[in-house]
C-alpha cells in the first residue's frame, strides 16, 4: 500500500510541471506546436483557460483556419467576458471573413475593457475605412496615434483616409511622419508621391518613386507612376524607360502592364518605329478635333467598357460601346479621351484617380462607363470585371460608389457629365444574400435616382429603378443613339440628351427611357459641335 501511495505522488510530481510546460508552450509557439501545446493545457486545465484558448485561435488563424479560430476566441470570452485580447483577436478573425460589424463590435467591446489597447483602434480604424466611413476611421487612427505615439502604420492609414477625403496636405504629413518611424517604409513613399503628383509637385513625386524603386526595384506601379511624372517633365526618354522595365517585371500587375504598353505606344519615338506598337486594352489619345468646337474650352474624357467580367455573365456589348463613345470625343474637340476596358477594381480606382488630376486644370470632364452597375441600401456602386459578391455586405469591398465617379470630374471648372450605360439586370441578384439592416430600394433592378451637386449632369441609360437593355446589335441602344447625336451641329447639351432618350424609347418600343439627374448652368450653353 505504501509503495503504490510513493508511486501516485510521484506520478503528480511529474504530471504538474508537464501540464505547466504545455501552457507555457501555448503561449511561445506557433502554428501546430502551439495548436498542440495548447489543447493538452485545455485537456489539463494547466494555466488559464481563456488565454489557452485565445492562443489556439491564434494558431488556427494563422494556418488559415478561420471558423476553428472565432470558435475558440468565443470559447475564451465565456471563460473571461473580460479579456479585451479574446474580443480583439475574435474582431481580427471576423475582418478576415469579410464580416466587417462584427469586428467593429469586438474591437469595441475590447477598447471598453482596455481603453489604452492601441491596436483595437488601429483595426477598429481599418474596418470603418472599410465599410467606408472614413471619418470614424480617422479618429480611431488618431487615438491608436495618441496611445502609442511611434505607431507608423496608424500614420500611414490615417493618411491614406485623409487622401480619400481630398485633404491631400494632412495625407502628406502623415506619410512623411511614417517615413520618419520606418525609413524604409515603400508604401508610404509611394502613396505620398502620388499625392505631391495631385497636387502638381512632379519633381517631389519623382523623388518619392524613385526612393520607392530604390527600396524596391520591383515595384511596378511606382515604376509606372515615375513614368507618367516624366511624361509630365517632357523627360521622355527616363519616362520610356521606367515604361520598359514595368514590362520586364515578371509580377507587375494587368494594370501595369497595360498602363506601360498604352504609354509607350503615345511618347514620342527617338527613331523611326520599326513595328506598330501592341494593341492593348488601355488607350489614351491627344486628338485634333475634325468637327468644329464652340470655343476654346479644354475637354477631357474618361471612357469605361466592362465586358469580360469573371464570376458574372459577360457583356457583348460594353466594350464596343466604349470604343465607339471615344470615337465620337475625339472627333468632336476633346483635347484628351483617356479608354480603358474591362478594369478590375484597383485599376478602375487608379483610373478615377487620375482622372481627378487631370480634371482640375480642365473645363469639361466627361466620364462614360457601359457595363454592370447595381444599388444596395440606397447606394449606387459600378462593378469591377474582378467583383465576387455573394451578399449584399460583400459590395462595398469589392464595387466602387457612384460618388467616388463624381468626385473624380467635380473639379472641373465648366461642365461635369457623368454618362451610365449601367442600368443593365444586376448579375449577382439571385445569389446575394441579404444581410444589411438597412432595407434597399432595390437591390436587382437598375440604379437609385441621385442629386449631384450644381453644375454636374448625370445621365442613366434607364431611369431610376429600371434596366437598360444591353442590344441585340454591335451596341447597345443607348450608346448608340449618342454617338448618333453628338456631332450635331448646334445642338446644346440638354437639348442632345432629350434626342438622345426619344431614339432609345423609338429603338427599344418604349422599353427604355434614358434620364437625366442634376442640372448645370442656365446662363451658358455647352456643344459639343458648334453650330454652322
Amino acid at each position: 500500500m505504501l509503495r503504490k501511495l510513493l508511486f501516485c505522488l510521484a506520478t503528480l510530481v511529474i504530471a504538474a510541471p508537464a501540464a505547466a510546460d504545455d501552457a507555457t508552450r501555448c503561449s511561445r509557439e506557433t502554428g501546430e506546436g502551439a495548436i498542440a501545446a495548447c489543447t493538452r493545457a485545455i485537456n489539463s486545465s494547466a494555466g488559464r483557460p481563456s488565454e489557452n484558448y485565445t492562443h489556439r485561435g491564434i494558431a488556427y488563424r494563422d494556418k488559415g483556419d478561420t471558423n476553428r479560430a472565432v470558435a475558440d476566441y468565443t470559447e475564451a470570452i465565456r471563460q473571461d467576458s473580460k479579456y479585451a485580447q479574446a474580443y480583439y483577436n475574435r474582431g481580427n478573425a471576423y475582418s478576415d471573413k469579410g464580416d466587417t460589424d462584427r469586428a467593429i463590435a469586438d474591437y469595441t467591446a475590447a477598447i471598453r475593457l482596455d481603453p489604452t489597447y492601441a491596436d483595437a483602434h488601429y483595426n477598429r480604424g481599418n474596418a470603418y475605412s472599410n465599410k467606408g466611413d472614413t471619418n470614424r476611421a480617422i479618429a480611431d487612427y488618431t487615438e491608436a496615434i495618441r496611445l502609442a505615439p511611434a505607431y507608423a502604420n496608424a500614420y500611414y492609414n490615417r493618411g491614406n483616409a485623409y487622401s480619400n477625403k481630398g485633404d491631400t496636405d494632412r495625407a502628406i504629413a502623415d506619410y512623411t511622419e511614417a517615413i520618419r518611424l520606418d525609413p524604409r517604409y515603400v508604401n508610404a513613399y509611394f502613396n505620398r508621391g502620388n499625392a505631391y503628383g495631385s497636387k502638381g509637385d512632379t519633381d517631389r513625386a519623382v523623388a518619392d518613386y524613385s526612393e520607392v524603386i530604390r527600396l524596391d526595384p520591383t515595384y511596378a506601379n511606382a515604376h509606372v507612376n515615375r513614368g507618367l511624372a516624366y511624361e509630365k517633365l517632357a523627360d521622355f526618354a527616363k519616362a520610356r524607360s521606367d515604361f520598359n522595365t514595368t514590362l520586364g517585371l515578371a509580377q507587375a500587375s494587368k494594370w501595369a502592364q497595360d498602363k506601360a504598353r498604352a504609354r509607350l505606344a503615345l511618347l514620342p519615338s527617338p527613331r523611326p518605329a520599326t513595328a506598330s506598337p501592341e494593341k492593348t486594352n488601355v488607350a489614351t489619345a491627344i486628338v485634333t478635333p475634325t468637327a468644329r468646337v464652340s470655343n476654346n474650352d479644354r475637354r477631357i474624357a474618361l471612357v469605361i467598357g466592362n465586358s469580360a467580367y469573371e464570376n458574372a455573365a459577360a457583356l457583348p456589348n460594353p466594350v464596343r460601346d466604349a470604343d465607339l463613345v471615344a470615337d465620337v470625343l475625339k472627333r468632336t474637340g476633346f483635347e484628351t479621351v483617356t479608354s480603358l476596358t474591362n478594369l478590375r477594381k484597383d485599376a478602375l480606382i487608379s483610373a478615377l484617380r487620375d482622372f481627378a488630376a487631370r480634371a482640375e486644370t480642365a473645363d469639361w470632364a466627361v466620364v462614360y462607363y457601359a457595363g454592370h452597375g447595381m444599388e444596395v441600401g440606397g447606394i449606387n456602386y459600378l462593378i469591377p470585371t474582378d467583383a465576387k459578391i455573394a451578399a449584399d455586405r460583400d459590395i462595398g469591398f469589392e464595387a466602387v460608389p457612384l460618388e467616388q465617379v463624381l468626385n473624380a470630374a467635380e473639379r472641373a471648372r465648366k461642365l461635369r457629365l457623368v454618362i451610365l450605360d449601367a442600368c443593365r439586370d444586376n448579375p449577382f441578384a439571385n445569389q446575394m444574400k441579404r444581410t444589411l439592416t438597412v432595407a434597399s430600394r432595390s437591390v436587382s433592378r437598375g440604379l437609385a435616382a441621385v442629386e449631384p451637386e450644381a453644375g454636374t449632369l448625370v445621365v442613366y441609360a434607364a431611369k431610376d429603378g429600371e434596366t437598360a437593355l444591353d442590344g441585340d446589335g454591335t451596341n447597345s441602344p443607348f450608346a448608340s443613339a449618342f454617338v448618333k447625336n453628338v456631332p450635331t451641329p448646334g445642338l446644346e447639351v440638354r437639348r442632345l440628351f432629350d434626342f438622345v432618350r426619344d431614339d432609345v424609347m423609338e429603338a427599344t418600343g418604349r422599353k427604355q427611357k434614358p434620364f437625366s439627374y442634376g442640372s448645370i448652368s442656365g446662363r451658358q450653353d455647352f456643344y459639343f459641335v458648334a453650330g454652322k
